[in-house]
């Protein structure tokens, strides 16, 4: 190792440690409040500080791939221990996970942390959770169980986001893996950031702009952003078998066989990895399984947890991997597997699956015939990515609308009843209506808005749809699932249906001078199916 990189991860090793002192120092208020506390570990905490040492680890093809060890003090003394790989978020530094891996260590597992290819110090260039990527997670174990005290038997992965990625994949393919923990990650990357047909415009410019800053993107990747952020059509089939390629749902079948004990984690209001596929994702799995969805954009309900502060999606994650990868009986596989956090109320709420979440549904008919243009932004749209989600996650202050000075030639509105109790919404609000363009493309986006006395919308869920090589004038049906959510729309207000033809967070596609018209024929009518709890 280089005087320069042993300079520079010592620095980084300061820095974070000073960042958890301070996380630390916020004390427990500064989270959503835990649920209850995990049963003591089987194994018992290390009587002296856990040992963290910085290593190089040979990734496929040789690539050197920036890692961390955090182990148990008596690691050395003869003792074998579970393992936990960790790969890191996006962009993030290989210090990442420190407060988690020492929590992790000081109960009694081998932590290895490391940045995949192409990002900080790591070698090569950024894949996207391509098959190096995937081939890198295996080296990492193998190096592991031959320089440290892992035991073979009992390997685990878990990550946030890029990470979370990573471990599902790599439990798809490596069969020593029994155990992983995907926080804020991706099921379907395509469904993730081209659902709809229409390509997430904030979204994929962030992490392009992030892995430029802080690593070194493929010549693949470089050139499917491009393509992406291009709406390049002709590149369309290429962009999805790529995507296809880095989808966890791909390798569905590999990780049921495998028998990998899977929990999932994301935000409702994730607006990088929007957590419909990962609720799809989940209920095919065949395997021990968990999902917890709660309020938040990417990331951010880990973020505290990172900093040291007791976090109740990191709690989870340890009683998840203690009960697999331990043995240990604290009661988390006897637990509702799918556990809900309402946007506006406190707690969790449990069910058996997630198919079984809505008790009925609120079917509202979209009986009028509504034209809009499509040359200007109407007022209403998703928010700023992340942004957004963290003010609602923290103060509980979503997106919002006028909807009577909604302007009525860019916005086509329909309204439901004054609701007369509270309406629990929960899972997925889907959209059924017959749409007319006079150009061949073009884009839409539904939102679904809680509408109070004075009118003013806070945004439950939306969703953006794309269509191309229409002919103009030719009605045609579309069917649109809008993100999942738990939202709690109190008595006395209504909902509001708005639909326009642009969003910051989205490219459209409608040509100058487009105009949509949503109909409702007798023969197949329009109308929005709200999922509600009983």
């Amino acid at each position: 190792m280089t005087p320069a990189r042993t300079s520079l991860r010592t620095a980084a090793i300061t820095a974070v440690s000073a960042t958890v002192l301070a996380g630390a120092a916020l004390g427990p208020g500064a989270v959503a409040p835990a649920a209850a506390a995990a049963p003591t570990s089987a194994v018992s905490a290390a009587a002296s500080p856990a040992s963290v040492r910085f290593v190089d680890i040979p990734g496929d093809g040789g690539v050197q791939l920036a890692a961390n060890v955090v182990a148990p003090a008596d690691a050395g003394a003869g003792h074998r221990y579970p393992l936990v790989v960790l790969p890191t978020s996006w962009a993030m530094p290989q210090v990442e996970y420190l407060a988690q891996a020492k929590k992790l260590a000081d109960s009694g597992y081998v932590v290895v942390s490391y940045n995949p290819r192409g990002f900080w110090q790591s070698g090569g260039r950024v894949e996207t959770a391509g098959p190096p990527d995937v081939a890198d997670a295996s080296k990492v174990i193998d190096w592991a169980l031959d320089h440290t005290a892992a035991d073979p038997g009992h390997i685990g992965m878990a990550g946030v986001s890029y990470g979370a990625g990573i471990s599902l994949l790599a439990s798809a393919f490596d069969p020593r893996v029994k155990a992983v923990v995907a926080m804020s990650g991706w099921a379907d990357l395509i469904d993730s950031i081209y659902s709809g047909r229409t390509q997430h415009r904030q979204a994929a410019g962030l992490l392009g702009g992030l892995g430029t800053l802080t690593g070194r993107p493929s010549e693949e990747m470089k050139e499917i952003l491009k393509d992406f952020l291009g709406s390049n059509l002709a590149k369309e089939q290429d962009m999805i078998e790529w995507g296809r390629k880095r989808s966890p749902a791909t390798y569905l079948d590999r990780i049921n066989t495998n028998g990998t004990a899977v929990m999932l984690g994301n935000a409702w209001g994730d607006s990088i990895f929007p957590p419909n596929s990962y609720a799809r994702f989940y209920d095919k799995l065949s395997v021990p399984k968990r999902l917890e969805l709660r309020p938040g954009d990417h990331a951010t309900p880990e973020l505290t947890g990172l900093l040291g502060v007791p976090n109740d999606t990191w709690d989870h994650s340890r009683r998840w991997l203690d009960r697999y990868l331990k043995g240990d009986r604290n009661g988390i596989d006897s637990e509702q597997p799918v556990q809900l956090a309402s946007r506006t109320k406190d707690g969790y709420e449990g069910y058996p699956s997630w198919s079984a979440v809505p008790g009925d549904h609120r079917r509202i008919a979209l009986d009028r015939t509504e034209r809009i243009s499509a040359d200007h932004n109407s007022g209403a749209d998703g928010g700023t990515a992340i942004l957004s989600g963290v003010l609602d996650q923290f103060l509980r202050l979503p997106p919002l609308a006028s909807i009577p000075l909604l302007p009525r030639s860019f916005a086509a509105v329909w309204q439901s009843e004054r609701y007369a109790t509270e309406q629990r919404i929960r899972g997925n609000v889907t959209l059924h209506t017959t749409m007319t363009s006079n150009k061949s493309s073009g884009t839409a986006v539904a939102y679904l808005y809680d509408v109070g006395a004075l009118g003013i919308g806070k945004l439950i869920t939306h969703a953006p749809v794309t269509f191309h090589d229409r002919t103009p004038g030719t009605p045609f049906g579309v069917d649109l699932e809008l993100f999942s959510t738990a939202y709690d729309l109190p008595a006395g207000h209504r909902l509001a249906l708005v639909v326009d033809a642009k969003d910051p967070l989205y490219n459209e596609h409608n040509p100058d001078g487009a105009r949509l018209t949503f109909s409702s024929p007798a023969d197949d009518p329009s109308a929005l199916s709200v999922p509600v709890r009983d």
